[in-house]
């Protein structure tokens, strides 16, 4: 009985996961991206309006404060952009932010440290068949729903400006 509980919780949690995903607006385009990582969110404008809002997105192991080097496990903060794509993702999608900026690397450098690389927004692991990650798990990127995702890479042009704030 117990373990039939357990899975009935499992089962309406990933429902409940699944249905939070935001409607768009017909044909919508963004033109850019904000990151609040205290707030958890990310939000898609056109112009000064807002066109899509997710919540509870996912990091780095290690949240707080802004990337310095390899292996750091924490997500950027600053002005940055989306620089590209990759269908094939070992991750349900992903849009690569613009990360290592010039400021950056000459930091790590002066550190005598590498900066990392490949910062990506994306979704879940390939493999993984359950519901999103409720905890924060990338090496310094940011996570969504696939879903999400994928909704994201439809209204997300690349060379976007995306802000990521503390």
């Amino acid at each position: 009985m117990r373990r039939a509980s357990s899975l009935a919780c499992l089962l309406l949690a990933a429902c409940g996961a699944a249905s939070s995903q935001p409607s768009l607006p017909a044909g919508a385009k963004a033109d850019r991206l904000l990151v609040d990582k205290s707030e958890r969110v990310l939000i898609a404008y056109a112009g000064n309006r807002e066109i899509v809002r997710y919540r509870n997105i996912r990091f780095g192991d290690a949240p707080t404060g802004h990337k310095q080097f390899e292996g750091d496990e924490r997500t950027p903060e600053g002005k940055y952009r989306i620089s590209g794509r990759n269908p094939k993702s070992a991750y349900h999608l992903s849009l690569r932010i613009s990360y290592p900026n010039a400021a950056d690397r000459a930091f790590a450098k002066a550190k005598g440290r590498a900066p990392g690389r490949d910062i990506f927004i994306h979704g879940q692991p390939n493999a993984w068949p359950g519901p999103p990650f409720a905890r924060d798990w990338t090496d310094g990127c940011i996570a969504l729903s696939n879903a999400e995702i994928k909704q994201l890479w439809d209204i997300v042009p690349d060379g976007i400006p995306i802000t990521i704030r503390p």
